[in-house]
């Protein structure tokens, strides 16, 4: 067995990377920290490079076609990760979850519908529809013993006739939770009832914690099945976000036709050479540097835990059930939300995300990515350990 090195030190800059190369855009400043995108700073496994250097060695880069390999890969990954045996034609590359969104509720929606969010929730379930003209309503999420639940009372209490979709994080970002079957199909029940279509993210699926079963939405009853389209992809898995390896999964003929039909038409559905190459690699031989590297990121998570506790007990973790993304809550700082990031940024030297760009419920938390080397996430604490002593 390969043993993956997690501790590697890589100097990402200068590689046109969002993370590192746009800090001054971003924050204004180029000397921090990156631990705020979305991707890990591990190396990508030697299996997908050498699949993508293999195809590259052949010197001819036409149209590219969803081969039975490519197929096969994601049926038995997604059946041996999540026991959810799907069907061939139940699948469609997409361009970017984000990008699925968007053709989602450009095929199901027009300007002025509503569609439902429950935030604090990854900060394009707002943007997308809003820059497209629906209306977003909110159905926040409720803190109970440190842990997120769903209000379905309040729920309820919004849903209108124009209430048309409710775009879904499962597992949550940035909450960390894997969601209970038993909260997926009440949500299914809600939203079949009411004619509403669940748009299902579960982009963070594959990293879901072992003590933690994911639950794919549409296999949580037939409700469920019968409302919704799911958006995979191995890019968080892997690190592979760069290369565009979505796909989306649609048990229900009437939803799958339609919403098939619009990205044919675009050919939204056409897919890259490489990220055809690269998800076929991840899905195949994937299964041993995953649990490799969601070993060093459970450790990552409780070193987090710990050194908070002994040094910064003021800041709280929401204990993440999957992914490499922690929920900070700060609040017990006495902090206003400006003061709070200028603790992170200017005076510890950190970029993380700023809680409120979640939506309403992110006030006086962050976000900090721990895919990332040790030493690097070490370095980060005791500057936040010096930061706050100092505040």
């Amino acid at each position: 067995m390969k043993h993956y090195n997690f501790d590697e030190i890589i100097d990402r800059r200068g590689t046109g990377c969002v993370k590192v190369d746009q800090l001054k855009a971003a924050f204004g400043q180029e000397d921090l920290m990156p631990l705020w995108v979305a991707d890990m700073d591990f190396r990508t496994p030697d299996f997908i490079v050498e699949a993508i250097r293999k195809r590259c060695e052949h010197e001819v880069f036409g149209y590219p076609y969803p081969t039975d390999e490519y197929y096969e890969s994601i049926i038995n990954w997604v059946n041996y990760k999540h026991n959810w045996k799907i069907q061939r034609e139940w699948l469609c590359y997409v361009p970017g979850i984000v990008k699925g969104i968007a053709f989602a509720l450009h095929c199901f929606t027009q300007e002025g519908d509503k569609v439902i969010i429950q935030p604090p929730v990854y900060h394009p379930f707002r943007l997308v529809p809003e820059k497209m003209g629906r209306e977003v309503v909110y159905n926040p999420l409720k803190e109970v013993n440190g842990r997120y639940e769903m209000d379905f009372e309040q729920l309820e209490s919004i849903i209108d006739e124009r209430c048309k979709v409710l775009i879904l994080s499962s597992p949550h970002n940035p909450g960390g939770v894997v969601w209970p079957k038993e909260t997926l199909i009440r949500l299914a029940e809600i939203c079949h009832r009411h004619g509403i279509l669940v748009i299902a993210d579960e982009i963070h699926s594959e990293m879901a914690f072992p003590q933690f079963k994911h639950h794919p939405f549409p296999t949580v009853s037939p409700e469920a099945a019968a409302c919704s389209l799911t958006f995979m992809a191995p890019s968080k898995t892997f690190n592979i976000a760069g290369i565009v390896t979505s796909y989306a999964i649609v048990p229900d003929d009437q939803i799958r036709e339609r919403f098939f039909r619009f990205m044919q038409a675009g050919e939204f559905d056409f897919g890259t050479i490489f990220a055809f190459t690269a998800t076929t690699a991840a899905y195949t031989y994937g299964a041993e540097w995953l649990q490799q590297m969601r070993t060093y990121v459970m450790d990552n998570v409780r070193y987090v835990e710990d050194f908070l506790k002994a040094n910064i007990p003021a800041i709280k973790v929401y204990p993440p059930q999957a992914s490499f993304l922690v929920w900070l809550d700060c609040r017990e700082l006495g902090l206003s939300q400006k003061e709070l990031v200028d603790l992170f940024q200017r005076k510890a030297g950190l970029a993380l995300n700023d809680g409120t760009m979640f939506g309403p419920g992110g006030e006086g938390h962050m976000r900090l990515n721990v895919g990332c080397p040790r030493s690097v996430l070490h370095e980060a604490l005791t500057r936040l350990k010096q930061a706050v002593d100092q505040k």
